[in-house]
């Protein structure tokens, strides 16, 4: 074959390669930032294409996509202007795990995305793929593509997802693919390995897509939208949401003793079963053949028929991902109720790809390996378009940061969702494609759907990513919130027929003695609507969102305070820093495990340290008091960048 002739490209301050949700975001924050940037993808009809389930949001998820929006990012505005339906989820939960889900027009949803890149200043859209990196003395100087382009970067950022070395199963057929049967990228994977680089190999999968003219929808049980209107981004307005009538349902449907046993008669043709998948698939979204193995005493699954936009019949059977050969999943396909005479428009197939074993990460998303090297997205071994944003907003910010000769930034556990994601990844590695769980954060009850921005507006503002006029909002918002607590902590109700009837109403002994207006409102019943019956309306009229933010702090104050506490707890051991070439061999009485862990992870602070698996509280005791005492053994910058 003969060797492409290569030639001198653009210099950019920024290379993003991958424009799929983690790439967007990215590209986005670095070009926001004032960095000339330039985004690279294997096919421009693929930007922010949802090659799996078209929808956004969830638990967790729909959380991180808030934070997104709070930051200055941008899939909280897309999904707002091309959902299908919208429902918040958890409502008759604590507000801890109470998440909005939206069903997405995925199409729109794409052409919107790639139509705010070209419109972006400073942002470049490029297709193409990109086969190499230049770099010199372990510093990034940019990428070569596989037409010889060489173009020059202060900061790369790699968002391969499941294009690097992908390959799709479907029963015994195999062949390399990207996602939905795209060109996949073959060679920028055996380059990072030749740089040092442990890559991993995952899997994940789709289940098949159906006709939605061929559903037999009386045999499902109908999912509308919700009325009341909601929003990903603080900037969306209720004017604008659809109502459930202009919504699409989604509908639900079942699995049975009848598709199980197809399934069963054909495990000796399931590559999950058969040793011919060899990557690691997700726990939480497991196969329909891994479910009936897996869970046998179940005698169904649940299924939901979700419409993949408006200007196309295809349904997308979320639940039922296979590998399993075409003739099988048409046998199951048919098997289920409402699906009978459905027509399958696609098969289900797995797909296996390369990711960067995570813990050679820094916070910041940066390489241990090569400076001015980040990673986002499915190339750290997260699954989902969610996740995949959140780390491509923080890598998207630090290499623009980087760039700039600018510090970098890190968001804790106790800052966001995004945050817990990227510290679990780089202190714990995954074994297994990682999922975003409401149980993964310890201080969830301050990670809300409804807080995002109190949360993390000033950090979006400040890094340049949050307009000021949107910033002014935000203030205005955030001082009507608290004076509004302030007054309702200063006025009190007084007994009287109005106030004791309403507690009769609810079942409650009348009141006797005045009680602030703040303790009557922490009462489960009370609503802050409720409240107004009995005290005098606040000068300034309050939005619903503001309205939410009040009920839940004061109703949930003395969790919020003990939450509180134990991130202020965290913070202290999270200023305890750990020098860079701090040699662990040298550290007498560290057990032997955690030694190991430490060398190869090398944590930035105590704190972090404190939550490698295998480094108990006697370590890190030891391992404080020896940085205390300043008995710093130096190593090597070699051994710092190998890391393990």
């Amino acid at each position: 074959m003969q060797e492409i002739k290569q030639y001198a490209g653009k210099n950019y301050d920024v290379i993003v390669v991958g424009a799929g949700h983690a790439g967007c975001e990215a590209a986005l924050a670095a070009a926001r930032m004032g960095n000339k940037t330039l985004l690279m993808t294997i096919n421009l009809e693929m930007v922010a294409f949802m090659p799996c389930n078209p929808s956004i949001g969830g638990p967790a998820k729909g959380i991180v996509v808030r934070e997104l929006d709070a930051l200055g990012g941008e899939m909280g505005r897309n999904i707002d202007q091309t959902y299908v339906q919208m429902r918040m989820l958890n409502t008759g939960k604590g507000p801890a795990v109470r998440a909005l889900r939206a069903q997405a027009d995925k199409r729109q949803y794409s052409i919107e995305m790639k139509h705010t890149l070209e419109k972006q200043e400073n942002l470049t859209l490029r297709q193409g793929i990109v086969d190499d990196l230049i770099v010199e003395d372990g510093v990034i100087k940019g990428v070569v593509t596989n037409t010889g382009a060489r173009y020059g970067a202060k900061s790369v950022v790699l968002t391969t997802g499941t294009a690097a070395r992908g390959k799709i199963i479907i029963g015994e057929l195999m062949y390399s693919s990207g996602p939905n049967n795209t060109q996949p990228s073959m060679k920028l994977s055996g380059n990072l390995e030749k740089l040092g680089f442990e890559l991993k190999r995952f899997k994940t999968g789709t289940p098949p897509r159906v006709d939605g003219n061929t559903i037999d929808y009386s045999k499902t049980d109908e999912q509308p939208g919700d009325e009341t209107p909601h929003h990903f981004s603080y900037e969306s307005k209720d004017e604008d949401y659809l109502s459930a009538k202009d919504q699409m349902s989604c509908w639900l449907t079942y699995t049975n003793g009848g598709t199980h046993e197809i399934i069963h008669d054909n495990l000796n043709r399931a590559p999950m079963f058969t040793g011919v998948i060899e990557g690691v698939g997700p726990r939480y979204c497991p196969s329909i053949e891994d479910k009936i193995v897996r869970f046998a005493d179940k005698p169904r699954h649940q299924l939901f028929l979700e419409p993949e936009g408006r200007d196309t019949d295809e349904y997308y059977v979320q639940g039922l991902s296979t590998s399993m050969p075409e003739e099988v999943q048409q046998q199951f396909v048919h098997s289920i109720a409402g699906l009978e005479n459905a027509e399958m428009m696609r098969p289900g197939y797995a797909i296996e790809y390369d990711v960067v074993s995570p813990y050679q990460l820094r916070p910041t998303l940066e390489t241990k390996l090569v400076s001015g090297l980040y990673t986002a997205g499915q190339t750290n071994g997260t699954s989902g378009y969610e996740e995949a944003a959140g780390q491509g907003i923080i890598a998207g910010i630090n290499a623009g940061r980087h760039a700039l000769g600018k510090d970098e930034i890190t968001l804790k556990r106790s800052d966001a969702y995004i945050g817990v994601m990227i510290d679990d990844l780089v202190t714990k590695g995954t074994n297994e494609p990682y999922r975003l769980l409401t149980s993964r954060a310890e201080y969830r009850l301050i990670l809300r759907h409804d807080n995002a921005d109190l949360r993390l507006t000033d950090l979006g503002h400040k890094i340049g990513l949050i307009s000021d006029e949107r910033y002014a909002q935000f203030e205005n918002k955030k001082q009507l919130i608290e004076a509004e607590m302030k007054r309702l902590s200063s006025i009190r109700i007084k007994p009287n027929d109005k106030v004791n009837a309403y507690l009769a109403e609810h079942g409650e002994h009348e009141l006797r003695d005045g009680i602030l207006a703040s303790d009557f409102l922490k009462r489960p019943y009370v609503k802050y609507m409720d409240l107004l019956q009995f005290i005098p309306a606040p000068e300034n009229k309050l939005e619903q969102q503001s309205i939410e933010q009040i009920e839940i702090q004061l109703k949930y104050a003395g969790y919020i305070k003990k939450s509180m506490q134990k991130v202020e707890k965290l913070k202290r051991m999270e200023a305890k820093k750990i020098p860079d070439r701090i040699d662990y061999a040298a550290v007498d009485g560290i057990a032997t495990e955690a030694r190991q862990k430490l060398e190869k992870i090398r944590p930035e602070t105590l704190a972090q340290a404190g939550r490698i698996s295998g480094v108990n509280p006697a370590d890190m005791s030891i391992l404080a008091v020896y940085i205390e005492q300043g008995k710093i053994a130096k190593i090597d910058d070699d051994q710092v960048q190998r890391g393990a």
